[in-house]
């Protein structure tokens, strides 16, 4: 297995917004992508007063971060799970609130360095993309088993192809003389598909379908969907929901539950606020900040990164935090 390399996005900003909500002692993040833990492993070296749990539903990934933060001790616990299953975790680790909640979302470093997971195009590997490997369908299945329809609105809709429909045709009909197994395979039909003049623009032409299929593999807008409000019930006062995004459609979800969670709902020309009326969050960035140049020439990862954080300001609707 090829060896992962690991490189943290805007990993200074990230523990400088999530550490003002972490200075009480024994104050929980819960590192909901927690990946090879880089985000987790800088918390636990800069806020002594911090405790991790990092949340993962790749196997693989939760046990090569268990070994990196092993020197840590109990200041540290790893969660096999789905990121949208934030109150299982915390009921399991008998929290009602937590401090701050991290996603950087997308693909892990670890998942596309090592080639046999399938995620990258650039070497032929098993057409898998699954994040937990040991359940869900594989992009192989998504393309040979999805009518031409689906296939097509999987890759327009996630990957935001502007050939989705000649391609889901190619497919279809590919696979009708063999079955897809291989990125290989793939990526030639996406070379013989898209267009000369557009493959010399918007870099590799294998990119939007590669992310299109992984996005559906691994379900990661509905699970995002249902994650966002509920990290936000999650965070106690003075609490922190900061998220990395890499993807438009998964921003503009973020940035949409943000707003709503910050919105102040009463009439503009009103002289006062009424009780009960303040919105239970505020805005930590503004807008979405972006990595710069000198972190983008280091890793080009970086380049469509959008980080947002929100603080909670008002109690939250359930108990308290322990």
């Amino acid at each position: 297995m090829t060896a992962p390399s690991h490189a943290p996005v805007l990993l200074d900003r990230v523990v400088e917004l999530l550490a003002p909500a972490l200075e009480a002692e024994g104050s929980v993040l819960v590192d909901c992508t927690l990946g090879l833990g880089g985000h987790s492993e800088a918390v636990l070296q800069r806020v002594p007063t911090a405790r991790v749990i990092g949340v993962d539903r790749d196997p693989t990934a939760l046990r090569m971060a268990s070994e990196r933060l092993a020197p840590f001790g109990d200041r540290f616990v790893p969660a096999h799970a789905v990121y949208d299953e934030i109150p299982d975790v915390l009921e399991r680790n008998g929290l009602d609130h937590v401090g701050a909640v991290l996603f950087d979302l997308g693909v892990s470093s670890m998942q596309l360095d090592v080639a046999e997971r399938g995620f990258a195009y650039a070497a032929d590997a098993p057409l898998d993309m699954r994040m937990d490997p040991t359940r869900g369908i594989t992009a192989a299945e998504v393309l040979n088993t999805y009518d031409e329809a689906d296939i097509a609105r999987v890759l327009r809709v996630y990957g935001e192809e502007k050939f989705a429909k000649r391609i889901a045709g190619a497919v279809v009909r590919q696979r009708e003389r063999q079955p897809f197994t291989t990125s290989a395979g793939l990526v030639e039909l996406l070379y013989a598909e898209i267009p000369a003049p557009a493959r010399r623009t918007g870099g590799h032409p294998a990119k939007r379908t590669f992310q299109a299929l992984r996005m559906e593999v691994n379900d990661e807008l509905a699970v995002l969907r249902r994650a966002m409000p509920a990290s936000l019930e999650a965070v106690a006062v003075g609490g922190r929901v900061v998220v990395e995004s890499y993807h438009s459609l998964e921003d503009r979800l973020v940035k949409r539950v943000f707003a709503d969670a910050t919105r102040l709902d009463v009439p503009p020309d009103l002289p006062f606020i009424p009780e009960g009326a303040e919105p239970a969050f505020k805005n930590v960035t503004r807008g979405a900040e972006q990595a710069d140049e000198v972190e983008i020439e280091q890793n080009p990862r970086a380049a469509s990164v959008r980080l947002r954080a929100v603080e909670r300001v008002l109690p939250p609707t359930r108990g308290a935090q322990r």
